[in-house]
């Protein structure tokens, strides 16, 4: 597989660089959907490897290319799973990263830090062209703690207030490289790389 072109069924300026620099021993050209202006999909799934399928079927209609997509998020222990799926719009429909984060620390405000866990989930689905009837699913899932305030200027979303033990560091603290590796998106990129190799 040489120099073969690929969509992100993302905008996110954070998850493509994550994936190029992951593609990158594969010769994979990944672009951007918004390169092609493929319209936004409403996410109606109930889980994460429903709403990847959603979004990756999408950019491959919309675009002709084989596409990526991943539906990871959050979830929280004490707040039952919260807000897993409703990760990237858990303060709102257009809530910002700091919001989001905003909402999660205050909901923990009066829990103490070992009740505090946590992880990152990803699903990433590769599928060929849109009637693709054997996506490839790659899952991938990160442990942590959430701190009572953020720290660090690396990585985005809930990075700032994701603590990783053995690191002894939050995710926004870590530089790209180790991140890109140790991740719940690192992780589900890997098995996908190998699967793709």
């Amino acid at each position: 597989m040489r120099n073969t072109q690929l969509v992100l069924a993302s905008s996110n300026t954070g998850k493509l660089r994550e994936l190029q620099a992951l593609l990158s021993p594969l010769n994979l050209v990944v672009r951007s959907q918004q390169d092609f202006d493929v319209p936004t999909i409403a996410e109606t799934g109930l889980t994460f490897i429903e709403n990847a399928i959603l979004k990756a079927r999408n950019a491959a209609k919309h675009t002709g290319f084989p596409a990526i997509a991943d539906d990871s998020g959050l979830e929280v222990d004490m707040l039952n799973g919260a807000p897993g799926i409703y990760s990237a719009r858990y303060a709102g429909p257009r809530a910002t990263d700091q919001e989001n984060t905003h909402k999660v620390l205050l909901e923990l405000a009066n829990v103490e830090k070992q009740r505090r866990t946590a992880r990152f989930q990803c699903i990433v689905v590769y599928m060929r062209h849109p009637l693709d009837p054997t996506p490839l699913v790659c899952q991938g899932t990160w442990d942590g703690l959430i701190v009572d305030h953020p720290r660090g200027e690396n990585g985005f979303g809930y990075d700032p207030v994701f603590y990783v033990a053995a690191y002894g560091c939050t995710a926004a603290e870590l530089d790209a490289d180790t991140k890109n590796r140790a991740s719940h998106r690192g992780q589900a990129l890997a098995k996908l790389v190998k699967q793709l190799s």
